[in-house]
């Protein structure tokens, strides 16, 4: 299992960034949430799916990570430079948690992405297959990633996934967080 930070300070792309994050209690959603501004990276991130063509990374993209606590998944929203959601990423994850004061998740391989136009794809189904094959993964992990990736498709199939719907929200949130410390407000 491989452990994603929120604030992807390994990532090498990023040349310049902000960042916040908050803590956030409320009846839809008790978690973190993280906000990276990509403000320049060294070049765009192209991603496809079957016949799209996706830019997820580009100078002035900002990305959105939702980390639900006692949940499976986490989900990041990718805006463009227009703040346009580019697509939501769901991350099927064994456990979320702090470190440092960073959010992170335990990635379990499954993943799970939603165009603007609703269009649901999931991916890597032969690499988690893999990481059970060689022993990367156990068999209830296995099973909690199909289990999960399996309900969340359901559930957004039936419009019953509504942590997308707060993903402007939470965004325009940490964007005033941002702007309060370039004011020295922090």
């Amino acid at each position: 299992m491989l452990r994603k930070y929120g604030n992807r300070s390994d990532w090498k792309r990023i040349i310049q960034r902000e960042y916040a994050q908050s803590y956030v209690v409320s009846k839809d959603f008790t978690g973190y949430i993280s906000l990276l501004n990509l403000l320049q990276v060294t070049e765009p991130l192209w991603v496809q799916y079957e016949e799209k063509k996706i830019c997820i990374v580009d100078n002035d993209y900002t990305w959105l990570q939702h980390f639900p606590l006692g949940r499976n998944y986490s989900v990041t929203t990718m805006f463009d430079a227009r703040g346009e959601i580019v697509q939501w990423y769901i991350d099927i994850c064994h456990e979320v948690g702090l470190e440092n004061n960073i959010p992170w998740m335990d990635d379990l391989i499954l993943d799970i992405v939603v165009l603007p136009s609703g269009e649901v794809f999931q991916l890597d189904e032969e690499e988690l297959e893999e990481a059970l094959e060689s022993g990367s993964i156990n068999q209830k992990m296995y099973d909690l990633a199909k289990y999960e990736a399996a309900r969340i498709t359901t559930c957004l199939k039936e419009e019953q996934f509504n942590l997308l719907d707060l993903s402007k929200i939470h965004r325009k949130v940490l964007e005033g967080q941002l702007k309060k410390a370039e004011n020295g407000h922090a």
